[in-house]
């Protein structure tokens, strides 16, 4: 992966870009592999992402819920 600042629109363009790249194939063989393991580390930080912002999401709702409950 590049060292820019990793976010998930920059992760998800990413997979896009190779997933094109497959589908088209536009890699070399040589460079399937690494192109692979690439996007498999890519979907892991997505997953991660986004599971970490519905636990945001469900929280704020949570602690939304209680304050009108009060």
């Amino acid at each position: 992966m590049t060292t820019t600042k990793m976010t998930y629109g920059v992760a998800m363009k990413r997979l896009e870009e190779i997933m094109d790249g497959i589908e088209n194939n536009r890699f070399d063989i040589d460079e399937l592999v690494p192109v692979l393991k690439e996007a498999k580390e890519l979907i892991a930080y997505c997953n991660d992402k986004l599971h970490k912002v519905d636990q945001e999401v469900a929280s704020i709702l949570d602690n939304k819920a209680q304050d009108a409950a009060q």
